[in-house]
């Protein structure tokens, strides 16, 4: 029996009917490359019971705390069923992309059973009119509830169903699974008792960790080497407002060469600049056709992983965050950029010297009732209307493998990230590298964004002009001497020609 994290706990405090708090992908494939050429349900039910020694999170399930006194507790779950895990569907004719998407958010906006293992495969099959994709492929929604993973710990899930080869290799993991039975209220709340004495003591701990890069991050105030990113508090838009339990979901891919040519128009620029540069002139473009886009730079919760390399597999949540500027109030697209650019080393430097681990280890300062509380309170009285939001929307990245990888002999064809919203934020963009692709992807209140293949188009239409910028940017080849002289020559002999005639 583990307990979760503070971090880790807020997920499920945070849980309302209206925001269920698990995140996931759309990932496509290719079944062609399967030993039988196809794929059956009744194979992957094979395929992903052979996996379940991979991840902890497949078999693991809550158990909270009366009165949630205390953060919940994982245990292996006796009552493990694969079935009601893995589901079956398929969409009707045509089969087109918009289906998948309205199929995806509905089936994102459902909440997990707290009371079972935190995940959900959905297979979906008659995928046979969408653009780029073979006839015959199939898709897979997953969900794992963010109390469960964060994007870096999701890493262990993806390599536990997925292969380098498509023979379906057979594999070992090292791992002896065993059920527990569960535990008695009556010991929870003798553990609950026992946490509540140590508590001052962890607080204290986090405290006197937290005062060394509390005190370099004044000094470098002061001294102006560090810089605020920030107001405070970013602008109303129609996406911070409370939400409704509704989703909708879009994504769009690019060539990943295509992203990294268009950061060498700034230099030092990475590939998030240039994504988050996208993003903000995406969402410029679609609240200027909503007639709502704030006069002030929106801004983005950007998480940061603090996980070690000798942690990557371990359970749970281990990240921070950073708030950047989006570059919305600014239309030439290579401003843009630099603006973005600007903003996020300045949000990089402030919370290196503060310390990303410390910020992370905050969150254990909040008894978990007054968490749960909070939570609920905050969604009844319709709160997230009444205040400037502390920042508009999300932009998180999770990095993918660089080669081909299968799922029961399948090769992935691409994927796109999925996450949830709460009040106060009803957008979440999530951007995903694999191989040479990079998607961006979006899931979205669908009371904000009605019409999300609009706010897919300006995000395609932003991506075109800074290619557009850095094609004109690029100085003109100098037309080679010989080729110079021939051309000369031959305008000499047309005039001579002309003038004989």
């Amino acid at each position: 029996m583990q307990q979760l994290s503070p971090m880790d706990a807020s997920f499920v405090y945070m849980e309302t009917p209206s925001t269920p708090m698990h995140i996931g992908s759309l990932a496509l494939y290719d079944p062609s490359t399967s030993p039988n050429g196809k794929l059956r349900f009744k194979e992957v039910l094979e395929f992903i019971e052979g996996r379940l020694d991979g991840a902890w999170a497949f078999r693991r399930r809550l158990v909270r705390v009366p009165f949630d006194l205390d953060h919940p507790y994982w245990i292996e779950d006796p009552d493990f069923d694969l079935e009601y895990h893995v589901r079956h569907v398929a969409l009707p004719e045509p089969g087109d992309w918009r289906q998948l998407c309205i199929l995806a958010a509905r089936l994102h906006s459902r909440a997990l059973d707290l009371t079972k293992p935190l995940w959900e495969f959905t297979v979906i099959e008659g995928l046979d009119n969408i653009e780029g994709l073979p006839k015959g492929c199939i898709a897979i929604l997953s969900k794992i509830h963010h109390a469960a993973i964060d994007g870096m710990s999701g890493v262990e899930i993806t390599t536990a169903v997925h292969d380098l080869t498509p023979d379906v290799p057979e594999r070992s993991f090292d791992m002896n699974w065993k059920a527990d039975s569960k535990p008695a209220d009556a010991e929870l709340l003798v553990r609950a008792q026992i946490n509540a004495v140590r508590q001052p003591f962890k607080i204290a701990d986090i405290v006197a960790r937290s005062i060394p890069g509390m005190a370099k991050a004044g000094a470098g105030l002061l001294t102006r080497d560090l810089n605020l990113p920030s107001s405070g508090s970013a602008p109303k838009t129609l996406f911070n407002q409370t939400i409704s339990p509704h989703r909708v979901f879009n994504g769009v891919r690019f060539d990943l060469a295509d992203i990294k040519a268009i950061k060498t128009a700034v230099e030092d620029a990475t590939v998030n600049d240039v994504v988050l540069s996208i993003f903000g002139g995406g969402l410029r473009k679609y609240l200027i056709s909503k007639d709502d886009l704030p006069k002030d730079d929106m801004t983005a919760m950007a998480p940061i992983s603090v996980r070690s390399d000798d942690q990557k597999a371990d359970l749970g949540n281990q990240v921070s965050a950073m708030i950047v500027g989006l570059g919305t109030h600014i239309e030439d697209p290579v401003e843009r950029l630099n603006y973005v650019h600007d903003k996020a080393q300045k949000s990089k430097n402030l919370t290196n010297a503060m310390g990303a681990r410390n910020l992370s280890r905050m969150s254990g300062m909040m008894p978990g009732a007054l968490m749960g509380l909070g939570a609920r309170l905050y969604a009844r009285a319709g709160l997230a209307s009444a205040h400037a939001p502390a920042f508009n929307c999300v932009v998180t990245n999770v990095p993918g493998p660089p080669m081909d990888i299968y799922f029961a002999g399948a090769r992935l064809i691409e994927q796109f990230g999925v996450g949830p919203i709460f009040d106060g934020m009803g957008l979440i963009n999530i951007v995903y590298s694999s191989g040479g692709t990079l998607t961006l992807s979006f899931t979205a209140d669908r009371e904000a964004v009605s019409d999300p293949e609009n706010y897919a188009q300006a995000l395609r239409d932003t991506f075109d002009e800074l290619m557009a910028a850095l094609v004109a940017s690029q100085p003109k080849p100098k037309p080679r001497k010989n080729a110079a002289k021939k051309s000369a020559a031959k305008k000499s002999k047309a005039r001579r020609k002309a003038a004989a005639g």
